[in-house]
């Protein structure tokens, strides 16, 4: 066992270390879980909600000090530690909590049909068990809390790996859940590398959450997939902004701008594209430009420090190759690009504005995951259309209209798993909206009810009564034989195939019902 260092990414001050375990000790963490698992998912629905509620008033206590470790360990400025991590999860509790035991109450299931008269059937939402979730630095809080709360809301254990940049808010999630009371060992934190988290996938957990890149993505997937247990892959994004000539452009600018510079751009589902329609495409750079030069850039610890460091020297480095490699390419940088600030000898990135890109460059290509937004001025609203979808990624995407049915019939043809008009990226906040993405932005679908039925084995259970028997056991006859083909024609022919199944086997359906009553 060894341990793991944190620091701050602003000041590089050392603020904590965490103990680290050996991949070959993961297996046997994976079964302490499992043993304490199968007494909460005996629990009741509703009594799983009371200690998720209790979660939720805890936190709201601890608010102050849960959004201070974020900002010092990854950076994000204090302001958005509260709106884009914290808070939110806080709300998500409640909805869980909520809506949890109605969306996993055994369901009944309309049988209709003459075929199956006197029978019921139900589905049920099983706990699987145990479930892995493997997290990022950029989101460290928010991403593996909802997946950790829906997966015990389900009834399961949870083995969380966080990420070797932010192991002490990794940690801090499983304080939370044990401050309100959920049994100890249920939720268990494992700190290391990509050897633990590799360990992990193959463990006997039953399903995996997974967080990261797309070629550590597809290794985790063809993992599971060997094991033939389940994945939920978010493997980032390149998501596109159209700005149609309708746009109202001062929301567009604002909008476009926080989504593409909050949390220093180091989001999957930020802008890093954007086709702005020729008519409105000059005012929409000088609008842009302006905001982002506007931008405070500085300590996160501040209240109104807007931009903080990059998580890394080696994120800054990657955003910045991207940068370069578009101006030598011929794209023109109107703003921005890094920057030193007074008392902090972390890496930073000013907010950065492009123009003059084409789909030939790597920056339009590549994930940035840092405060840069390139602009494609477009002909038209299909050019732009055509442009967006032509990436390998599909997480989300925005559409900036005033034209609420324009946006709704671009937004079905975007090739994305989320589609936001006249906003972006907001829903993972919305724990009741689905996440995810298509193509290479990752498989299957976190939060939501869709997220819950990722954490549960639906079953089938069915009841009949003993007393009767099924018309189509065995033995078999001629008379069997005629009666169903006639009641095919009963059930679903038309009118005159009716008249004519009930002249000529209607003999055969009244022997073979008096035979199934009598149990012969």
């Amino acid at each position: 066992m060894g341990s793991l260092d944190s620091f701050n990414p602003a000041t590089g001050e050392l603020i904590g270390s965490v103990a680290t375990v050996e991949p070959a000790d993961v297996q046997t963490a994976v079964d302490d879980v499992a043993r304490v698992q199968p007494f909460w998912g005996e629990l009741a629905l509703a009594d799983r909600g009371r200690y998720l509620r209790r979660t939720a008033e805890i936190l709201a206590g601890d608010l102050e000090e849960v959004t201070r470790l974020l900002t010092s360990e990854q950076g994000k400025p204090i302001t958005e530690a509260h709106t884009m991590e914290v808070v939110p999860t806080i709300d998500a509790l409640h909805w869980i909590a909520e809506e949890g035991p109605e969306i996993l109450a055994d369901q009944q299931v309309k049988m209709g049909g003459g075929l199956f008269l006197g029978k019921r059937a139900t589905h049920s939402f099983e706990p699987l068990g145990v479930i892995a979730v493997i997290a990022p630095w950029n989101y460290p809080w928010s991403i593996p809390f909802g997946e950790v709360a829906i997966a015990l809301m389900a009834g399961n254990g949870v083995v969380l790996k966080p990420s070797e940049l932010t192991p002490l808010v990794g940690d801090r999630i499983r304080v939370a859940f044990e401050k309100a009371g959920v049994p100890e060992g249920l939720v268990r934190v494992l700190q290391g590398d990509g050897e633990v988290g590799k360990a992990l996938v193959e463990s006997s957990v039953r399903k995996v959450f997974f967080t990261g890149s797309v070629a550590t993505g597809y290794s985790v997937g063809a993992a599971c997939a060997a094991r033939m247990k389940g994945a939920v892959l978010e493997l980032g994004g390149k998501d596109p902004a159209i700005v149609c000539a309708d746009a109202d452009l001062g929301n567009a600018i604002d909008g476009i701008a926080w989504a593409g510079f909050a949390n220093s751009g180091q989001t999957c589902s930020g802008v890093e594209r954007v086709y702005a329609v020729s008519d409105v495409a000059d005012r929409f750079v000088s609008g842009i430009a302006a905001k982002a030069k506007g931008l405070a850039v500085g300590d996160p610890q501040s209240w109104t420090t807007e931009i903080g460091p990059m998580v890394s020297a080696e994120q800054a480095a990657i955003v910045t190759d991207l940068i370069d490699d578009a101006v030598a390419s011929g794209a023109e940088l109107v703003c921005g690009g890094p920057v030193e600030v007074p008392g902090s000898p972390g890496s930073h990135i000013a907010p950065a504005v492009l123009t003059g890109v084409t789909h030939e460059m790597r920056i339009m290509r590549e994930e940035i995951f840092g405060p840069v937004v390139p602009i494609v001025v477009v002909a038209d609203e299909a050019e732009a259309l055509r442009l967006a979808n032509d990436s390998e990624f599909g997480l989300g995407a925005s559409v900036w209209t005033r034209s609420r049915p324009k946006g709704e019939r671009i937004g079905r043809q975007l090739d994305s798993g989320m589609v936001w008009i006249n906003d972006h990226a907001y829903t993972h906040a919305a724990v009741q909206c689905a996440w995810g993405g298509v193509k290479d932005s990752g498989l299957g679908r976190s939060h939501s009810r869709f997220g819950f039925y990722e954490c549960a084995e639906v079953k089938t259970m069915t009841w009949n009564s003993s007393r009767a028997r099924d018309f189509w056991w065995h033995p078999y006859d001629e008379t069997l034989g005629r009666a169903v083909r006639a009641s095919s024609g009963l059930l679903y022919g038309g009118e005159e195939s009716r008249v004519k199944v009930l002249r000529d086997g209607g003999g055969s359906l009244l022997r073979t019902g008096a035979r199934t009553i009598r149990g012969r």
